[in-house]
């Protein structure tokens, strides 16, 4: 897997029409904005632009707002500090002013105001980036999606690596019936420090204070992993979007999307297979999931789906 270089992003791609969520995105870019020591262009038209560690906007504070209308997920509850998969890479279509997400989260103080969750895996949203291409990305809120950003558009998780970019795109992709990709997300808590960091394909990219948050100062009480997608109303107009590949679960290995090698940290910093998974859908006629374990993939589930029929 290739992630371009370094610490943050601004796109050469422009969005014919704003909407209201990238009004604020791009408010909030003019308040955070840091000078740049030096700009690389990226072989897929990003513009990267290098900040000082002292200066990335991890070290400011305020705010933006997430939201998921449907999913198809897998998820465990218990004490956990960690969570590590394996993530099958797609690009699938997203309809104008929606995305598609594979992805990792834990959270904490789930049934009240307080929702904690941090959240990794891979996006396409055309919106937020300016093309169509899968992106890394995190995100995190300690206030029920009241506050909290994807990447490093706000305050909050502080980068330590130089050579990632989060929200840069990801290559190669998965093709249906053709070559497979996945990448590699660990994210765990710090017994020293408390702190939560974030590894992909064995790199150390940064970490979330512990201090951001009110739960999960202590540890996550669910872990989740799976796909969501936001879009607007179906019509002739707005085309359905696609969760994973496009295709459902029950098409399997080259032609459903996947997460594998799913494992939880418990309270002695030891790796377990996540076992007492439970499955959960929105809308079946337009995404579903299946899971299972073997001694080659852990366990795992197969989700996605074309997005249609769901209406019904």
């Amino acid at each position: 897997m290739i992630i371009l270089p370094v610490f943050s992003i601004r796109q050469n791609n422009q969005v014919s029409s704003e909407s209201e969520k990238m009004k604020l995105i791009r408010t909030h870019l003019k308040k955070i904005n840091k000078p740049f020591v030096k700009s690389i262009k990226s072989p897929d038209g990003d513009i990267i632009d290098c900040v000082p560690f002292h200066l990335q906007p991890a070290f400011d504070l305020p705010e933006l707002k997430s939201r998921v209308l449907l999913y198809a997920i897998g998820y465990a509850r218990g004490e956990y500090y960690g969570l590590n998969a394996t993530l099958n890479v797609w690009a699938p279509k997203v309809a104008a002013n929606g995305f598609s997400l594979s992805q990792i989260w834990l959270a904490a103080d789930v049934s009240s105001e307080d929702l904690n969750t941090i959240e990794a895996g891979w996006q396409v949203y055309p919106s937020l980036y300016g093309n169509d291409a899968p992106r890394l990305f995190i995100f995190w809120t300690s206030e029920n999606y009241k506050n909290g950003c994807y990447n490093l558009l706000c305050s909050g998780f502080v980068q330590t690596n130089n050579r990632v970019a989060l929200g840069a795109a990801i290559q190669p992709i998965s093709t249906y019936n053709g070559p497979q990709y996945d990448i590699k997300l660990l994210i765990w808590k710090d017994p020293k420090t408390n702190d939560w960091w974030l590894d992909f394909e064995n790199n150390l990219v940064g970490y979330w204070p512990s201090t951001l948050f009110t739960g999960l100062q202590e540890h996550a009480e669910f872990v989740e992993f799976g796909g969501e997608v936001v879009h607007s109303e179906i019509s002739d107009s707005h085309p359905p979007t696609q969760m994973g590949s496009g295709h459902f679960a029950g098409e399997g290995f080259g032609k459903a999307s996947f997460i594998k090698n799913l494992e939880v940290v418990d309270g002695l910093n030891k790796i377990n297979r996540v076992s007492d998974m439970t499955l959960q859908i929105d809308k079946p006629n337009c995404y579903d999931i299946t899971g299972g374990s073997n001694d080659d993939w852990g366990t795992y589930i197969y989700f996605g789906g074309p997005g249609n029929n769901c209406q019904n």
